[in-house]
């Protein structure tokens, strides 16, 4: 007999690889299913899982997504969003977006922001680590196997630091990142490979923190990005916080009162802007309405004209990445045969007008925007198991990557836009006579000088014969690996003496401090064990009591006394009790008293049937003989 490997939760280990899109504003996760890839949904039908983590300092546990996103109404600094922003950076590259959130800042954040929540601190890749573990129970209770293994999309001008934290925050929650796929090719996987045997493909990814352009190139089954550009810090967000800024402002002059420093109004602030936003991508106006603490309610309607107007010049800013994308990939527009568009961001009737006046054809928009990239990333799923799909996916490094030399210059070794995995060297050799070590500094960036560009790793190679300068050679080689995690290493051609060191971004987090919050998370493992039994015995009390008040209102009065309805009506008022709280043995308990108060009028209801049935034959045999 086989064995079966079973897990923590006591469900057995999935073979199954999933596709993870871990977005700012929402995140999804999807499978491959018989002939296309699906989005696996909530108990409430919901595809999407907003990207928002609450700390309940009170009960010590945490709320993801939906319920989260209700507790970020009113209790703002206790819950974190939008975190994609803060993905391997440190506190001095994102200024301008703390000045934008009620986020609370812990002390040492210099190497990697650290978000203060009630009595807790938590580090961008924990925060994700706990999304990505709500889509990983979401995937397990679906198929009722723990799954374990995924492939989890970033966007493509994500640099390497930014890469590394998102593998370690599928590390904290417990999966095996098989790969790190760009979002634009994920997208381009689930529109274009089935339509055409080849062609050059433009995805323009527009989310809710980032946006992304890439020039894909499909032929004889082989998927290459020739050229990828974008924004780390620019999307949805940024048209939010333009209409916030605005709303903000209109609510001072109306009312002679600042309500930014109020987190609860802020956010009453923040979700009816969101709300006016969606409306106008398919009306001419939406009113937006708040209701102040004072008891005073600000209105304001807003036209798409004026909508259009406003944001403007944050569209814009996209269109000047489109056209170097395709000068680096050395194309015209009119080479180009497909335009995807991708992200929540592109429902902006604007967003379709540049596109479509820049490209100069109509984009794409027959998949639902917001799911596009976890249905792409279900594919290449299924393409790393062993799928079906005769399929070569080839991504693109997205920065050049390179080695100080003297002065301070950038040498580079492998250059932005070369396709991954990707192998290059390059030799040098020393300054200095009898030189018998080399510093070797490496950096990534599109500047000349180092001080420009951005550190990765340094590393020195020892062993190096004492020659006169200039004569040593010294290999320096580059090696990315498909999920663009770069390893360096230098040797020394004559004494073949060697070091290497796989590149792993010193963004703040060692491997020490990564192992202690993988430890650090267990205490939640439990919590989120008891939340999915809690939503398994509400979804099953609701069916069991929805079929007992049935049966009671059309049966009941036939076929029971008083006595009996009453004991069944007092059986489905205290499982309804049951079923507002977390107590999920309670709730099972109560089903249990239920079925059994209820057990004689399905008896009677079922014997009824039968009798029913049998004398409907009886009489057919009778008229069947009569002819």
């Amino acid at each position: 007999m086989p064995r079966i490997e079973l897990s923590l939760t006591g469900r057995p280990k999935s073979g199954r690889v999933v596709g993870i899109d871990l977005g700012t504003t929402n995140s999804l996760v999807a499978f491959m299913g018989d002939d296309a890839p699906q989005v696996i949904r909530g108990a409430n039908d919901d595809a999407l899982v907003p990207s928002i983590v609450f700390y309940d300092q009170e009960k010590k546990r945490l709320l993801i997504g939906e319920e989260a996103r209700q507790r970020l109404i009113t209790e703002p600094r206790k819950a974190i969003y939008s975190v994609k922003r803060f993905m391997g950076k440190g506190s001095f590259d994102v200024q301008e977006d703390l000045t934008l959130v009620p986020f609370q800042i812990a002390e040492g954040s210099e190497q990697v922001i650290r978000f203060q929540m009630g009595d807790k601190v938590f580090t961008p890749p924990e925060i994700s680590a706990f999304i990505l573990r709500e889509l990983k129970e979401r995937a397990s209770i679906f198929f009722g196997e723990e799954v374990t293994r995924a492939v989890i999309t970033v966007p493509a001008y994500f640099n390497d630091a930014q890469r590394q934290a998102t593998k370690d925050a599928g590390h904290l929650a417990g999966l095996e990142v098989l790969r790190i796929v760009n979002e634009p090719t994920a997208a381009s996987l689930a529109y274009g490979i089935d339509k055409r045997n080849e062609g050059l493909v433009a995805v323009y990814d527009l989310g809710g923190g980032t946006f992304d352009i890439s020039i894909l190139k499909l032929k004889d089954g082989i998927f290459e990005v020739l050229a990828t550009n974008g924004d780390t810090h620019l999307g949805g967000d940024d048209i939010d916080n333009r209409l916030i800024a605005f709303v903000l402002e209109a609510i001072e002059q109306q009312t002679g009162k600042r309500v930014e420093q109020d987190p609860a109004a802020f956010q009453a602030v923040r979700n009816a802007v969101i709300a006016a936003k969606h409306e106008l991508s398919n009306a001419e106006s939406a009113t937006i309405k708040i209701q102040l603490d004072s008891g005073e309610a600000f209105t304001h309607e807003i036209t798409r004209a004026d909508f259009t107007q406003r944001i403007a010049d944050i569209i814009e800013r996209t269109m000047q990445p489109c056209k170097q994308a395709l000068r680096d990939a050395d194309l015209n527009t009119e080479q180009i045969d497909e335009v995807v568009l991708v992200g929540g961001s592109t429902r902006i009737p604007l967003v379709r007008q540049r596109v479509k006046e820049l490209f100069k054809r109509e984009p794409h928009t027959e998949l639902n925007p917001d799911e596009v990239v976890a249905l792409g990333a279900a594919i290449q799923a299924d393409i790393l198991a062993g799928g079906s799909r005769d399929l070569l996916l080839l991504d693109v490094t997205p920065l050049s990557l390179g080695i100080e030399t003297m002065g301070g210059v950038v040498a580079k070794i492998i250059n932005r836009n070369s396709t991954i995995p990707a192998s290059m060297a390059e030799h040098f050799t020393t300054w200095v006579d009898n030189q018998t070590g080399i510093d070797i500094h490496v950096v990534q960036g599109e500047r000349e000088l180092v001080e420009d560009c951005r550190s990765l790793a340094r590393f020195t190679l020892k062993g190096i014969a004492p020659q006169p300068a200039g004569l040593p050679r010294i290999e320096v080689r580059f090696m990315i690996d498909a999920n663009g995690i770069l390893t360096v290493s230098a040797k020394d051609l004559r004494t073949q003496q060697q070091q290497s060191i796989e590149v792993k971004p010193s963004y703040g987090l060692t491997d020490e401090q990564v192992e202690k919050m993988l430890l650090d998370s267990y205490q939640f493992a439990e919590e989120d064990i008891r939340k999915r039994q809690v939503i398994e015995a509400r979804t099953e009390a609701d069916i069991v009591k929805r079929a007992a008040e049935k049966a009671l209102m059309e049966r009941g009065q036939e076929l029971l006394g008083e006595d009996e309805q009453a004991t069944v009506r007092q059986a489905i008022q205290e499982l309804e009790e049951a079923m507002r709280g977390d107590d999920h043995l309670l709730i099972r308990n109560k089903i249990k008293e239920l079925d059994e108060a209820s057990h004689h009028l399905a008896e009677l209801i079922m014997d009824n049937a039968v009798s029913a049935a049998l004398k409907n034959r009886d009489v057919a045999d009778v008229a069947e003989q009569g002819k």
